[in-house]
């Protein structure tokens, strides 16, 4: 029993330290530019594994939501600059929000997550919200003219 209790203080405390690397990797303000050289290193192949991110700009469009095998999701598009935008993955069933679309066209947004590129045309920010899982231990918000939403 002490060592299942030991076990299970270290993997708390691994996680712990994984979301502080994490929130540090990618500190308290939105950096694009971080971003866009994170995307260009995929784009390259130098890069492999998903990343956290802070970005920030003005939605360009928002799709509806759509039932996934993971429950609800909202989608919507950020301009980071630089001609880029990057999809926005949002777990409806997750975030305390209002109902979807809580976001809309030229709205100003913050967004913390996890920056997922499976290729050019799949690439995304997901773990938008306060949860964390098994292979992801940052929670994540989006921030919509200055309310946060996670």
């Amino acid at each position: 029993m002490k060592r299942m209790a030991a076990g299970a203080a270290c993997i708390l405390l691994a996680t712990g330290l994984a979301r502080a690397r994490a929130q540090e990797a990618i500190g308290p303000a939105c950096d694009d530019g971080h971003f866009l050289a994170l995307q260009q290193g995929f784009e390259a192949g130098s890069l492999r594994g998903d990343q956290p991110v802070h970005v920030c700009g003005r939605v360009i469009a928002v799709s509806r939501e759509r039932r996934t095998r993971s429950g609800w999701h909202g989608y919507f598009y950020v301009d980071v600059g630089q001609g880029v935008s990057i999809r926005v993955v949002s777990d409806l069933d997750r975030m305390a929000a209002p109902g979807w679309p809580w976001v809309a066209k030229g709205d100003s947004v913050d967004v913390v997550g996890r920056y997922y590129y499976d290729n050019p045309r799949s690439q995304g920010i997901d773990w938008t919200h306060h949860g964390t899982g098994r292979t992801w231990g940052m929670p994540g918000y989006v921030t919509v003219n200055g309310t946060r939403y996670q």
